[in-house]
């Protein structure tokens, strides 16, 4: 499969990680392009929004199976019979340090017909803004991997996005794009996230620096399928493929990327999709954040 480039990728990203991760331990102790995933296809390799919108939502440990609470009967959307958002999950790294079974053995434990939504490359004055629009038409939230040079561009679009309750995670293999969100969000440059999600660009990462991750507490995301949005097709071929992709899942964890032009135009008939075929969209909070969302209610 073609390697995309995305513009602010670095020399020596293993390095680069290595470097960023032994600055937390040191600190604790004293297009928009997109990027693709590595492997065959075929080989199947924060901050939170608003406290009044996420109290409204049940938080469910993924280990135990609570009752679904779906917000298309019970909640504020404004939107009569939307999408909505079925549920928020806790997640951490002692439980599911790596999940995505494009990349890792693992992935959440999902219902039939749950689907988790994540979009990477971001933030896009364009396309995000798109984006955003089709979820909060749906009520559906989602999870955002943003890279740092965006971030620091356009902070006021990461305080929307968080506004809006979506999960905010990271996708960059700078020091710098970490402390850019966290700027943008609490207007503190530190580098120890306040989301301890984290996507690899390309998915490609190395034992030591999962390790890494894992020590310093952060959740490692792949994806169980993907879109394939990087690669030329109109919003119509990538709705399809993302359908089919869909039928034979059944559920799991979508990779898209807000930039891309036509992920924001097929976006609104895919929710529609999801909605008119029963399938549940979950949320992923940090398990700190759920026991806060669940100490509000």
């Amino acid at each position: 499969m073609r390697n995309k480039r995305k513009q602010n990728q670095i020399s020596a990203p293993g390095l680069a990680l290595v470097m960023v991760l032994a600055s937390w331990a040191l600190a604790q102790a004293s297009e928009p392009q997109a990027s693709e995933p590595q492997g065959s296809e075929a080989q199947g390799s924060q901050a939170q929004g608003s406290q009044a919108q996420g109290s409204q939502r049940q938080v469910s440990d993924p280990q135990v199976a609570d009752p679904q609470v779906s917000e298309r009967e019970n909640s504020n959307c404004p939107t009569k019979g939307a999408l909505g958002t079925a549920r928020v999950m806790a997640v951490d790294s002692t439980t599911y340090p790596r999940v995505g079974l494009k990349s890792f053995p693992q992935t959440l434990p999902l219902r039939d017909h749950e689907v988790v939504l994540t979009f990477d490359d971001g933030p896009s004055p364009r396309g995000t803004r798109k984006v955003l629009a089709a979820l909060k038409k749906e009520c559906a939230r989602a999870t955002f991997f943003l890279v740092g040079k965006p971030v620091a561009d356009h902070p006021a679009l990461v305080r929307q996005i968080a506004a809006e309750g979506h999960t905010i995670g990271h996708h960059t293999w700078s020091h710098h794009g970490i402390a850019a969100v966290e700027m943008a969000l609490h207007g503190v440059a530190t580098t120890t996230p306040s989301t301890p999600f984290f996507r690899f660009p390309y998915f490609d990462s190395s034992p030591e620096t999962l390790d890494l991750l894992q020590a310093r507490g952060m959740v490692v995301f792949g994806a169980d399928f993907w879109a394939s949005d990087w690669k030329p097709m109109t919003a119509q071929q990538q709705l399809k493929l993302l359908i089919e992709r869909l039928k034979v899942a059944r559920k799991g964890i979508i990779l898209l990327h807000d930039p891309r032009t036509q992920t924001a135009a097929m976006l609104p008939a895919f929710l529609r999709y999801l909605r008119d075929n029963d399938y549940s969209v979950v949320q992923l909070v940090p398990r700190a954040l759920a026991v806060e969302l669940n100490e509000g209610n």
